[in-house]
């Protein structure tokens, strides 16, 4: 089950939940004297899916660079990340003990897959290397026949001759697809896809969501899929967190969030979202206001300087309110009647 709770939360004083795969507690990122991210808690089951989803900016790549232990130089992470089976908090590994765990155990696809692949090297050996690292194949010609393998299941043409090719000489679609090979190579227990079909065609976004959802699915491992589209949380995920400001501001079951959001950000997220029958409104809508920039979130509310509901009670932060199943964090939230 998966549990967002910011600073007062329901479940604060109960232990830990050893059947988790993965537990964020209380994660924050700061770097260059701003805090980024704020204390962000969440749990992915065995082969649950979780949607991270929110605009630009609002730290859903942040926390899974923390989550991996790679996050941009200058930053730095505090609370807690526990991976199921791993004695040790994964925010004081060592460099030595992350490298034995990424790739692994916990594996991660990138929105831009040019800058996960090596142009230099063809695609057989890096889906290889992904095993030969981590010695879960007894040698290289095992773990070439293995990425072949990987490459016919994630769909991939005449998946022999494309073992051959260098990243350059496939499509961006082809090209993600091998990220995806490469971070299944080993049966990791958590996939993090962050933004992985944002440059991709729609039809080729289709058929890359199918193959996650049937990857993820075939092999039981969690998921948690960062994304600012709820069309794709709607397709992949059976819970999301709304994340905006660096903060979670709103969890639940899809279904439960996409058709009775509690929080104004979600709800502007669902009336600027494809999900709206565009028969039935006459424009496009844009959520008022930008997103501040990083680091420049008003006290109180994040979403206060953008929200009509605000007023003076929003400058004081808003307690984070319901349970482990459905929450959020609003003094004013939405109702089943609100329009």
């Amino acid at each position: 089950m998966t549990t967002a709770r910011p600073r007062t939360s329901p479940t604060r004083k109960r232990p830990p939940r050893e059947q988790a795969a993965l537990t964020v507690d209380q994660l924050s990122v700061a770097g260059r004297g701003m805090e980024l991210v704020n204390e962000v808690s969440f749990a992915l089951d065995p082969g649950q899916r979780v949607g991270l989803i929110g605009e630009s900016g609002a730290g859903k790549s942040l926390t899974a660079g923390a989550i991996m232990g790679l996050l941009p130089d200058g930053m730095h992470a505090r609370g807690a990340v526990r991976l199921g089976g791993v004695s040790h908090d994964l925010l004081g590994a060592s460099e030595r003990q992350m490298s034995a765990i990424r790739g692994r155990r916990l594996a991660m696809v990138f929105q831009e897959p040019m800058t996960a692949l090596n142009p230099v090297m063809r695609v057989c050996d890096q889906v290889a290397e992904a095993m030969l690292v981590h010695r879960t194949q007894p040698g290289r010609r095992a773990a070439r026949d293995r990425a072949v393998d990987l490459l016919a299941r994630v769909r991939l043409p005449d998946p022999a001759n494309t073992a051959r090719a260098y990243p350059h000489q496939l499509s961006g679609g082809q090209r993600q697809r091998v990220v995806l090979a490469i971070a299944l190579a080993n049966d990791p227990a958590v996939l993090i896809c962050d933004e992985p079909t944002t440059a991709l065609d729609v039809t080729v976004q289709a058929h890359m969501l199918e193959l996650i959802l049937e990857a993820v699915t075939e092999r039981g491992c969690a998921l948690l899929f960062i994304t600012h589209d709820l069309a794709v949380v709607a397709t992949v995920c059976q819970r999301v967190l709304v994340m905006y400001g660096g903060r979670v501001v709103e969890a639940g079951p899809v279904r439960d969030v996409l058709t009775g959001p509690r929080h104004p950000y979600t709800r502007g997220l669902l009336d600027a979202s494809d999900l709206e029958p565009s028969g039935e409104r006459d424009r496009l809508y844009n959520i008022p206001g930008t997103v501040p920039a990083a680091g420049a979130f008003p006290a109180g509310c994040v979403f206060r300087t953008r929200c009509a509901r605000a007023d003076d009670r929003c400058a004081t932060r808003p307690d984070w309110s319901g349970d482990e199943a459905r929450g959020y964090a609003c003094w004013y939230p939405l109702g089943d009647r609100d329009e």
